[in-house]
């Protein structure tokens, strides 16, 4: 039995943890002794930016194709579209060591 300002404490917690299920908080806490909550709203962000980028280049690739364009001009695209995505990589693994951990 846990009383009502338990009950309050714990549905904080677990409102800070993102959890709205009470089993499934309880059995984290038992199982880990911690839930850790990561707010990936800004990766999320990034990926959308990258596939976005993708799309652009998806489409000046069709263009080059069907009307021709200087290569360097590509190249260039291509330089700044794998920069991008090495970012994303190297942002991913960064969070996936902290989880990890």
């Amino acid at each position: 039995m846990v009383t009502a300002e338990e009950l309050a404490q714990i549905q904080e917690r677990m409102a800070e943890a993102g959890i709205t299920n009470a089993g499934a908080y309880v059995r984290k806490m038992a199982l880990n002794g911690y839930i850790l909550h990561v707010d990936l709203a800004p990766v999320k962000e990034l990926i959308s930016l990258q596939r976005r980028c993708a799309n652009n280049l998806n489409q000046v690739a069709v263009h080059a194709h069907t009307f021709g364009v200087y290569p360097e001009e590509i190249a260039g695209l291509q330089r700044d579209y794998e920069a991008l995505w090495g970012r994303v990589s190297d942002v991913l693994m960064e969070l996936s060591a902290l989880v990890e951990k």
